[in-house]
């Protein structure tokens, strides 16, 4: 569970909420047909712009805002370095076991493929295939998210417009003016909240954790491409140590 998003997402709800108790009511800022044309206005363009599926897997995504594991890519590290030395002393067949012990399957196919001598090339084709298929399932969910920040505001605006017609409409009754160009900037501001408050920073959130992962792939092909071509795990661990920020100089 990140501690950081829930504490980020409460506080900063906490603080606008805050802020409005100390300069009048909350009742002020309930407007229900504002929160339908922003809300329904940001859905109803995101699904235009995106295909259904993507769209539906949006709450799916945002789950890993809040709750995200991911093995550290020392550990991966070591294990693919275990995982040379045992095949460079009893061979290739040797890591047979270390396939049913892994729990990441990206890495148990490229283990399986390398016990069935499958070429290195073709191990190389199919991993990377798959992390191209990675990225974009993970850039989709970012890219909704910096879409929907986008939308928010500009539905807020519309909201906004529609509050001013209205209220131009009715210049006859002017004790009505104030509080109708109140009702017509809140949409504004649900706008503004929903975009800056969730939608944004949800979308960078997402997009360091799409790095870290693919990062993780990339160790584990560069691990798995080494062990296949038997190079020594003291050189492997090098490159794969550069991932980190380790690079030695030679």
């Amino acid at each position: 569970m990140d501690i950081s998003s829930i504490i980020g997402v409460f506080s900063g709800i906490g603080f606008v909420i805050g802020t409005i108790l100390l300069s009048g009511s909350i009742v002020a800022f309930i407007n229900i047909p504002s929160v339908v044309i922003v809300v329904g206005g940001t859905v109803a363009a995101t699904m235009i712009g995106y295909p259904l599926k993507d769209f539906l897997g949006v709450f799916k995504t945002a789950m890993k805002i809040f709750i995200f594991r991911l093995e550290p890519a020392e550990d991966i590290i070591a294990n693919l370095v275990e995982t040379s030395n045992k095949a460079r002393k009893g061979g290739l067949l040797s890591i047979e076991g270390n396939i049913e012990e892994t729990n990441d399957p990206y890495l148990a196919q490229a283990l399986q493929m390398t016990v069935d001598g499958v070429k290195t090339a073709d191990i190389a084709a199919i991993m990377q295939k798959k992390m191209e298929l990675t990225k974009k399932a993970l850039d989709t969910g970012s890219d909704m998210f910096s879409s929907m920040g986008a939308y928010a505001p500009a539905f807020g605006m519309i909201g906004t417009l529609i509050g001013l017609v209205q209220m131009l409409a009715n210049l006859d009754d002017p004790s009505s003016i104030g509080p109708k160009m109140a009702v017509a900037m809140i949409t504004t501001f649900y706008g503004a909240v929903l975009a800056n408050l969730f939608f944004i920073p949800m979308s960078d959130k997402l997009a360091g954790r799409n790095e870290e992962e693919l990062t993780n792939m990339n160790i584990i092909f560069q691990g798995i491409i080494s062990i296949r071509e038997g190079e020594h795990p003291k050189l492997m661990e090098d490159k794969l140590n550069i991932y980190m920020g380790d690079e030695k100089e030679y």
